[in-house]
């Protein structure tokens, strides 16, 4: 299991998008330690700007790891990535013709 740490707040919406792709993107299970920061003036100064911070178990810090490219490379450089989760998030779909799609008369009509 992996266990990492995280500097949030109440209401971050950043937080929570980190907290999915993480539990999405980990190739294990994710158990994260919420670190509040509005409760410590030392840590809104150290974090407010800065959050969502990840911490690993060595101290390691990622700033704003909301950015699956970002987040990936992290969680390879600790051989946490799952690279086939990583290429379903990163890969555009296939281009497919509309469903439904006709022409008459040289226009394309849906149908």
């Amino acid at each position: 299991m992996i266990e990492l740490s995280i500097y949030t707040t109440l209401g971050c919406h950043l937080c929570a998008q980190l907290e999915a792709l993480v539990a999405t993107l980990a190739n294990q299970e994710v158990r994260l330690h919420h670190i509040e920061i509005s409760d410590d003036d030392a840590l809104v100064e150290q974090y407010g700007t800065r959050i969502p911070v990840l911490v690993d178990a060595n101290g390691v810090e990622l700033d704003r790891g909301f950015d699956v490219e970002r987040l990936s490379h992290w969680l390879n450089e600790r051989g946490w990535l799952d690279e086939a989760a990583r290429a379903a998030l990163t890969t555009p779909p296939e281009k497919a013709s509309p469903v439904g799609v006709h022409q008459r008369n040289g226009r394309r009509f849906l149908g």
